[in-house]
């Protein structure tokens, strides 16, 4: 029986040491990587791709490019989550052609302002931030709603490091939907930042704009695979009623 969802939250730890008798079901895993991608995602770009690996020899390798942290040398599978934000036309044009298909089959002056509003989005706004050239673009346009904002509240997360920060975002809400998904079905996680990006990269044949977001090990948790008692700030430390 599945968890609730503040029983899935309470459940989750970052597990270092995976039970190594105990085996997972990569089609379980593949549900949750599902249920990864229904999170909400800036702009509906869902600027993210998601590599499940389950070959032994490739677990091996990566857990070398994981720096070889129980996290990843335990797992019986891993999932590295990856920020796509060289996808971004892509990803606009498929949004464009699913307002399209919704829309139905009818002349543009027959369409409502919301549906206008909505193709232009894709058309006109997202290329507007997302074109970029050496960095150059996005300074130009940072500088511009910069001075647009003197006078009124604007966008301003309009650089290239911006965007990419914007990515990481989206698809880090995605990774912690899979992990929730993971325990709540009682698989468990690790979400690894500690590894060599790159050989990662090298290893998955990604192309130089696909960043690593983060590496999860997955597994069923051994009795000594979390390192300690679960310590958080007091919560009145972090929340601040406003």
């Amino acid at each position: 029986m599945e968890k609730t969802v503040t029983e899935a939250i309470q459940y989750r730890r970052s597990v270092r040491v995976y039970d190594q008798e105990k085996e997972i079901d990569p089609e379980k895993v593949k549900q949750c990587i599902k249920n990864a991608v229904l999170a909400p995602t800036s702009s509906n770009l869902q600027l993210w791709e998601f590599y499940h690996i389950t070959n032994t020899e490739t677990l091996k390798i990566l857990t070398k490019a994981c720096l070889g942290q129980n996290a990843a040398k335990t797992s019986k599978q891993l999932v590295v989550v990856v920020a796509r934000r060289d996808l971004w036309r892509r990803r606009a044009k498929s949004n464009k052609e699913f307002l399209l298909k919704t829309m139905g089959n009818k002349p543009k002056e027959e369409y409502s302002k919301r549906e206008k509003f909505a193709l232009g989005y894709y058309t006109k706004l997202i290329p507007s931030i997302y074109v970029e050239f050496l960095g150059i673009v996005g300074w130009m346009r940072y500088l511009f709603f910069c001075l647009i904002g003197l006078f009124r509240p604007v966008y301003r997360q309009v650089r290239r490091s911006d965007l990419r920060i914007v990515a990481h975002k989206s698809a880090g809400l995605a990774a912690q939907n899979f992990m929730i998904s993971m325990a709540a079905i009682g698989y468990d996680t690790c979400p690894m930042e500690g590894s060599d990006t790159l050989r990662i990269k090298n290893i998955l044949n990604l192309p130089m704009g696909a960043e690593i977001c983060m590496t999860i090990g997955c597994g069923i948790r051994d009795e000594k695979g979390i390192y300690g008692p679960r310590f958080r700030v007091p919560f009145e430390e972090v929340y601040k009623a406003v």
